[in-house]
């Protein structure tokens, strides 16, 4: 052991002694570090530095003045150096600091080449792994450089953080005065008016069992099958997002019910067949695909802010909306009254190196080959992803977290891990 990991270990020791062993077992080959120079130093992992090399001091303060003065508990995602912590133990009104490690093992290269006792040894301080809790807590910083370096253990959190930062930011793209909105809105006033309400569809499967079909690839695996159960009775509910509508149509599988909620969405991606098929939707949605939409159409709102004034006109109940159609097509279901849930599709990655089910590479976004994130799949290994579809999953699971009456499956281990999920015997092994 070196000179700094004897001092770090002994304070851990006394303080958090099960860390410790925890600590001593993480591979430290796994998270090389170096040093590198500017006007003064900090180490680097895999090309990222963990804090400025030329002020780390000046670095931190900038950091903690996002975090609330008067706050008297306060998270740390991420240990970096210590100098976020010590910076934040200077607050005489803090009560409690959490410091949440990202990375084990680069927590135990950092506790080799420098000493740490300092923050540590400090009462108010709490350690743990990120993963120890279920969720992020607030109010919170987490550490750049870490949030790229988190380790499968914390990848979890590490996501949930991630879309937390970036909310603000995505919401500016749903601007209730934008000049967009406005207009669709408008063009749709007559269509909400008059279609039926979702809420007519509440209640109406209490106890069955509902297939919820995304795009994800892995929905691929799954077209015999699902054909062969569509034709028995009694069967599932089948609940198609909009982009695997016509994936499934090209295989004979008709479903129950389609729902649409992006504005983007068009007759490409929706044929209008004469079929009677009921669609959901949103006024947010393509007013052609609307117009030209054969069977009876239930519209729904979201809790976004664009359909407050909306709401004040029209009455119609509302639908949880995430940033994937997923979201409210699960909802719908559990709002139907499933007993239990099978995703098929949900994958919010790219396994096999495909986007989606049905459709070509970049189809319907970015290619695979383009994505640079990456979340863990059922058999716990790394696969690609890009940053929207983490996010996506991190709503999914808050939103299951919330469902304890409703069983929800997994029809496949190669796309996410989906956390309060199991996987469906019937599809996967």
């Amino acid at each position: 052991m070196s000179e700094p990991f004897q001092l770090n270990a002994a304070t851990l020791q006394g303080r958090w002694p099960v860390l410790v062993s925890r600590l001593l077992a993480e591979d430290s080959d796994a998270s090389q570090v170096e040093w590198v120079q500017g006007l003064k130093s900090t180490l680097s992992s895999a090309g990222i530095q963990l804090t400025s090399r030329h002020d780390r001091v000046a670095e931190a303060r900038l950091q903690a003045a996002t975090l609330p003065i008067e706050s008297p508990v306060l998270h740390v995602y991420g240990a970096g150096l210590g100098d976020l912590q010590q910076v934040l133990l200077e607050r005489p009104g803090l009560q409690h600091l959490h410091v949440h490690v990202l990375n084990g093992a680069l927590f135990k290269q950092v506790l080799e080449r420098l000493d740490q006792s300092a923050w540590l040894k400090d009462p108010r301080v709490e350690l743990c792994y990120a993963a120890d809790w279920a969720d992020i807590q607030f109010p919170f910083f987490a550490l750049p450089a870490e949030l790229e370096l988190a380790d499968e253990l914390n990848a979890k959190i590490r996501d949930r953080l991630i879309s937390e930062v970036h909310l603000s930011f995505n919401n500016l793209h749903f601007d209730p005065q934008s000049p967009e909105i406005l207009q669709r809105l408008q063009g749709n006033l007559e269509r909400v008016r008059g279609d039926a309400d979702i809420a007519e569809l509440f209640g109406t499967q209490a106890g069955r069992s509902v297939y919820v079909i995304g795009t994800g690839p892995t929905l691929e695996q799954h077209f015999t099958q699902l054909s062969a159960i569509r034709a028995q009775s009694p069967r599932p509910l089948f609940i198609s997002v909009d982009t695997a509508y016509r994936p499934l149509l090209e295989h004979g599988i008709k479903p129950d019910l389609v729902v649409t909620v992006d504005k983007n969405i068009s007759v490409r991606h929706l044929p209008l067949t004469d079929s009677d098929l009921p669609l959901v939707y949103v006024p947010m949605s393509d007013p052609t695909v609307l117009a030209g939409w054969r069977g009876k159409r239930y519209a729904a709102y979201s809790a976004s802010p664009i359909y407050a004034a909306l709401r004040q006109q029209i009455s119609k109940a509302q639908l949880h909306v995430g940033g994937s159609v997923m979201h409210p097509a699960v909802d719908l279901a559990v709002k139907m009254g499933a007993a239990q849930i099978t995703l098929f599709g949900a994958d919010f990655a790219f396994p096999m190196n495909k986007t989606h089910a049905g459709w070509n590479d970049g189809d319907l976004g970015p290619g695979a080959q383009l994505a640079r994130h990456w979340v863990l799949d059922g058999h716990g290994q790394r696969v690609k992803t890009q940053l929207n579809f983490r996010g996506y999953l991190t709503v999914l699971e808050r939103y299951i977290a919330q469902q304890p009456q409703v069983r929800f499956l997994n029809s496949s281990r190669a796309g996410a891990m989906i956390a309060g999920t199991g996987y469906d015997p019937e599809f996967c092994q």
